[in-house]
């Protein structure tokens, strides 16, 4: 083997190694290319470019993403609900193909809501039914609680709202040394333990789950925002008095809670049973903190009844729908 090739192949190895140990960027032109499709758009909001999805048309569901993940995590939901919907979802500041933002030190609540209300209005947006799950759970219900009048309905699935614990993957982001570290790798095994915190059933992740959540944290800027990410969830959870606004939101609201859940505690289900005064409320055994991809189908059937009537049920014809 000539001088040459040697080098080429020592070049592929080192590269292969890099990929899979998640040092440096991927290139924001390849994740474009593999993570949009035909409904994606771009759009700029305070200077921002925001990813979303807009697909169907009807009465405007609004779907916001948790932590570490992107738009993605709607996939299922989408695919159901837009024969009756326009299903608009986005990827959140600091995730995703959106990615950083240089103009922000911190990715708090007001700026969270804040985007939104932005985005929203960017897209005529004047009234919607909003769903979130885990981080944007809490800026859903946050934002119903503010801007009671923009929030038809909405559902929370695996919502922050209560003080809690950090599960691992994030509390790493918030200690000192260790997030310097996260802030540089984001390797496959790392990724794959976030998915794995995540799910109930490790049996319905598959490699490209794992894959899509390393690929798109290695956005460059993503791992920098999660830890900023991370430490401002640690700085509310942290606080008793939390979730005390929730007494105050009357916007009818769905509860979805996978009952095994490690990164937020059923206890917390239950304190939005206590204190949301207009809600409705369904859990899945053996379930995580995704049933979106856990239990696409029936977790997708539930929030469409839900969405189109208010209430729990089933819809007529859903059997033979295949559901």
């Amino acid at each position: 083997m000539n001088l040459t090739k040697l080098l080429l192949l020592i070049s592929m190895v080192a590269m292969s190694g890099c990929a899979y140990m998640g040092v440096g960027s991927r290139p924001l032109s390849e994740l474009t290319e593999k993570y949009t499709d035909e409904s994606s758009k771009f759009l700029t909001v305070d200077d921002l470019v925001i990813h979303y999805r807009d697909e169907g048309s009807g009465p405007v569901v609004l779907l916001l993403h948790g932590e570490t993940t992107s738009l993605h995590i709607w996939d299922a939901w989408a695919e159901q609900l837009k024969g009756d919907f326009r299903v608009i979802r986005m990827d959140l500041p600091g995730h995703g193909l959106t990615g950083p933002d240089q103009a922000t030190e911190t990715y708090d609540l007001d700026y969270m809501i804040t985007k939104v209300e932005h985005f929203m209005d960017k897209l005529n947006l004047r009234k919607v039914q909003m769903v979130g799950n885990s981080l944007g759970g809490y800026v859903t219900w946050n934002f119903a609680q503010r801007y009671p009048q923009r929030v038809e309905r909405m559902i929370l699935v695996n919502s922050i709202g209560y003080q809690q614990e950090l599960p691992s993957t994030l509390s790493y982001n918030t200690i000192p040394v260790l997030r310097e570290f996260n802030a540089l790798i984001l390797s496959w095994s790392k990724a794959q333990q976030r998915v794995e915190e995540a799910y109930g059933d490790d049996e319905k992740i598959t490699d490209d789950v794992i894959r899509r959540n390393q690929d798109l944290g290695l956005r460059k800027g993503n791992r920098s925002s999660l830890i900023k990410v991370a430490r401002t969830i640690e700085e509310d959870t942290d606080q008793g008095n939390l979730g005390h606004r929730i007494k105050y939101i009357q916007t009818p609201t769905l509860v979805m809670w996978g009952e095994d859940d490690e990164w937020t505690p059923v206890s917390v289900m239950k304190h939005f049973k206590v204190d949301l005064p207009n809600m409705d409320i369904i859990s899945y055994e053996g379930v995580g903190h995704l049933p979106m991809e856990e239990l696409p189908r029936q977790s997708a059937r539930d929030a469409r009844y839900y969405l189109q009537t208010g209430e729990l049920g089933k819809l007529p014809g859903d059997q033979e729908q295949g559901w």
